[in-house]
């Protein structure tokens, strides 16, 4: 019996499509019951991502998955308030590029915070990615200017991206090359727009890859892989609407704002909330203005929501 080891590039509800990468040759498979059972507390035992064990199914149209191998890092949230349940948006993640829009619609500081923060937990590498600013750049330079300020000063990389006019999509198409990338964001950033401009062979709405293996088949979510033409993969994540934290106590979460984990080592009681203690260097450091009030306010904001959103 043919079995081996692959990767999977789309998640269809109780079907996927794996490979073997970096070999693009797509094949259907499903999962070993035993296996879903492990993850209860999941909603997706396997992500878009995963590295996972294989064999044929004696009929050979499809493959078993049989296991998933360890992941070297995912990002994860909450889908619900008071939810216990858990869902992995992607696994394996050489860098995620969050995308972002100042208006039409108007960007959440709160909701990016608190994916940076979950990024940080895992250790993936992330870069803001601010979309159409053809759209507002003259009329609200001085907002463009503040926000980069925020997150540049928190240490993350933005770049300003317009579909329409080309800036920064030759810049993001040449960090993508050879990693594998995911690219989230809540609905209506221009998130699709941005992905067919890195590629025009792709079409993140319709799905390259779907159509062959998976006709007919009722898919429930739209995270797919795609082979980039430059080299490279990418991740396409539905619209988030929600996110919250997972597997993070409130009292680390601090250490995942790397501006505050930087001042804080100068706090004068060790550990320090960051809230009401005396000598506490993370206050001292948002009233001199080297932290800034949104980032501190989206820090209070997850203490102040945890039972909410864990």
């Amino acid at each position: 019996m043919k079995c081996g080891e692959a990767t999977v590039v789309k998640n269809a509800g109780s079907h996927y499509l794996l490979s073997e990468l970096p070999a693009w040759d797509v094949f259907p498979s499903v999962l070993r019951g035993k296996v879903r059972l492990k993850a209860s507390e999941i909603t997706n035992p396997i992500a878009v991502g995963d590295k996972v064990k294989y064999e044929w199914a004696d009929d050979g149209d499809s493959a078993v998955i049989t296991e998933i191998l360890p992941r070297r890092n995912y990002v994860i949230r909450r889908s619900t308030n008071l939810s216990r349940q858990a869902h992995i948006i992607a696994a394996n993640v050489d860098r995620a590029y969050l995308v972002v829009s100042l208006y039409f619609p108007e960007v959440k500081l709160p909701f990016l915070d608190r994916i940076l923060v979950t990024c940080e937990l895992y250790g993936i590498p992330a870069t803001i990615v601010l979309s159409k600013t053809d759209l507002y750049r003259e009329p609200a330079a001085e907002e463009i200017a503040h926000f980069k300020a925020i997150y540049e000063g928190a240490g993350y990389k933005v770049i300003e991206t317009s579909v329409k006019t080309g800036e920064g999509i030759a810049e993001i198409r040449e960090a993508c090359r050879d990693r594998v990338n995911l690219f989230s964001g809540e609905s209506g950033v221009g998130k699709s727009s941005l992905i067919k401009a890195l590629d025009p062979s792709l079409d993140p709405k319709i799905g390259v890859i779907s159509a062959a293996h998976l006709q007919g088949k009722h898919t429930t979510s739209l995270y797919e892989m795609y082979p980039l033409s430059g080299g490279g993969y990418l991740i396409d994540s539905p619209g988030i609407r929600g996110f919250g934290l997972v597997d993070v106590e409130k009292e680390e979460i601090a250490k995942y704002f790397p501006e505050m984990l930087k001042a804080s080592a100068d706090c004068r009681f060790i550990p320090c909330t960051h809230t009401h203690e005396p000598g506490c260097a993370v206050k001292a450091a948002v009233d001199a203005g080297l932290i800034s009030p949104e980032r501190y306010n989206s820090y209070l904001g997850m203490l102040e929501e945890d039972k909410k959103f864990r």
